[in-house]
């Protein structure tokens, strides 16, 4: 799969924004596994912080989340494999030094949204690249949920829509989630230069 634009946008925007950038099928197939998911009640409310720190606090984020992990579902094996190929371009145009990516399932209930924040935490700067996948096939722009993202230019809203993935720096790019009228499907995820360690 080709990279060129994101890589020429990355490099010339600071993010990029590729529409469609999944086939229909595969893009289907993901909003079938985030469902399926939800029916079996794998998907938790998302909190801030990491570690022991993590509190669920409903008036900075109202999203549900499962995290991806090899092996789960054929779908999410090929979208982690698709992604391991944009973390190998990234490298070769970049130099980052990336060494995985982490992502996980995001549904946002009507009514939810979440709060201006970086993607980086303050102790810990191995998230580099920030990638998110829409996955709303019947968005309308009265359902909201755009992602606002804070540039020097000024304000950006992108819609999230089935197929369309936007990436950016992850310490650089001060974003938020409009409230949504309806469920609002993503797949979120980040570029980090170095493994996990432990706790």
């Amino acid at each position: 799969m080709p990279f060129t634009s994101i890589i020429d946008e990355l490099s010339n925007r600071g993010f990029a924004l590729q529409k469609d950038f999944l086939r229909e099928d595969m893009t289907h197939d993901l909003v079938l596994e985030c469902r399926r998911r939800e029916r079996e009640g794998s998907l938790t409310p998302a909190g801030i912080g990491r570690g022991e720190g993590v509190a669920v606090m409903e008036g900075i984020r109202g999203d549900q989340i499962d995290w991806l992990d090899p092996g789960q579902a054929a779908i999410s094996d090929r979208y982690l494999a698709t992604m391991d190929e944009l973390r190998q371009a990234l490298n070769q145009a970049f130099f980052l030094g990336l060494e995985e990516f982490e992502c996980h399932f995001a549904l946002y209930p009507p009514g939810a949204f979440y709060k201006p924040h970086l993607d980086r935490f303050r102790d810990d700067d191995s998230r580099t690249v920030t990638a998110v996948l829409y996955l709303n096939h019947d968005w309308q722009p009265e359902h909201g949920g755009e992602m606002r993202m804070h540039l020097a230019q000024g304000p950006l809203d992108v819609a999230p829509l089935a197929g369309s993935l936007v990436v950016f720096m992850s310490g650089e790019v001060l974003h938020e989630v409009l409230p949504t009228s309806v469920d609002r499907l993503a797949l979120t995820g980040w570029f980090r230069r170095r493994a996990i360690q432990p706790f």
